[in-house]
C-alpha cells in the first residue's frame, strides 16, 4: 500500500506537512469587491467628477459699501471741479466778481451774477500774460481800462492773466 502524498508542498521531502492556510486578503483587511473604492476598473477615471460650482455669487455688505464709497468720492470730486470753474480764470469782461477771502495775497475771487447781493467788483479787462509787479500790472490796466481801481493777477496754473476791476455799484 502506498501512502498519499502529503498536503502542501509535494516536493518537500522529509518535512512535516504544513497546515492548510486560508488565502491572504488584500492589505486593507477586506477583499476587493466590485464597485468599492480602491483601484478603478481599467479605462475609468481615477476620481469622481466634481460637480460644477454655481456661477452667480452674492455681493457681500463690505463689497457694496466699498462700491458706494467710491461713487460718493467720485461724485464729490466732480462736484468740486464744477464748482471751482466759477473762479477768476473763467472770468470775462463784464462779469461780476465776489471776493471770498480777506487775504490780500489770495483773495479767492469767484464769478457771481451781477444781480447777486455778493457782487462786489466788475471786470473791465482780462489780459493774457504774466505781470510780476504791481506797477507793470497797473500800467497795463491803464492802457486797457482807464477807470479801473484794482488789479488781480494769477499765474502758475498754466494760464497767466491779469484782471482789471472796479467796484460794482448796484
Amino acid at each position: 500500500m502506498t501512502t498519499p502524498p502529503p498536503q502542501g508542498n509535494p516536493f518537500a521531502q522529509g518535512q512535516p506537512a504544513a497546515a492548510t492556510q486560508a488565502p491572504v486578503p488584500p492589505q486593507g483587511g477586506y477583499p476587493q469587491q466590485p464597485g468599492q473604492p480602491g483601484f478603478p476598473p481599467q479605462g475609468a477615471a481615477p476620481y469622481a467628477p466634481v460637480p460644477p460650482q454655481p456661477s452667480g455669487r452674492k455681493l457681500s455688505f463690505k463689497t457694496i459699501k466699498n462700491i458706494v464709497l467710491v461713487v460718493v468720492v467720485a461724485g464729490a470730486a466732480i462736484f468740486g471741479y464744477i464748482a471751482s470753474r466759477d473762479d477768476a480764470n473763467t472770468a470775462a469782461v463784464g462779469n461780476c466778481m465776489h471776493r471770498g477771502s480777506s487775504s490780500d495775497n489770495n483773495p479767492d475771487l469767484e464769478v457771481v451774477e451781477c444781480s447777486d447781493a455778493k457782487a462786489q467788483y466788475k471786470v473791465l479787462a482780462k489780459i493774457e500774460g504774466s505781470y510780476l509787479t504791481q506797477t507793470l500790472a497797473s500800467s497795463k490796466c491803464e492802457a486797457e481800462a482807464k477807470d479801473f481801481q484794482y488789479t488781480y493777477t494769477e499765474s502758475g496754473d498754466g494760464k497767466d492773466f491779469l484782471l482789471c476791476l472796479k467796484d460794482y455799484k448796484k
